[in-house]
């Protein structure tokens, strides 16, 4: 099971939730975090896995996409060895969800751009 982690209330618009991403290690709303995680719009989920650690499957998202997010930011791994399945694919382009996949340093920055913008997740492989 996933620990959820509620975000504090941030007081500044402009601040940004991801603070700093390393390899294995990521920095959000202050709070470290040595697995990968699911970044929701009111807590993060530490901890994530998936039924195979380097294939994102529909079966990895159920709760993702419960959530109904407009865009999904999917940090592939500091070297991009996460693959996503064309079902996923299929699966978010039916939901209108917008895919985003990019090695996990520039998902970070990308979430941190739109994220105050659209109602966005961030699921990031932290490692390979």
């Amino acid at each position: 099971m996933w620990n959820r982690v509620p975000l504090s209330c941030r007081q500044e618009e402009e601040l940004e939730v991801i603070d700093d991403y390393s390899f294995g290690r990521i920095v959000i709303d202050g709070r470290e975090y040595t697995s990968d995680v699911i970044i929701y719009p009111d807590y993060v989920d530490d901890g994530w896995w998936r039924q195979e650690g380097h294939r994102l499957q529909l079966a990895d998202l159920k709760e993702i996409l419960a959530a109904s997010p407009e865009v999904l930011v999917v940090g592939t791994g500091a070297y991009g060895l996460m693959r996503i399945t064309p079902e996923v694919e299929q699966a978010l382009a039916q939901r209108e969800v917008e895919l985003i996949a990019l090695s996990t340093e520039q998902a970070c920055r990308r979430y941190n751009e739109i994220e105050d913008h659209r109602r966005t997740i961030a699921a990031l492989h932290l490692t390979c």
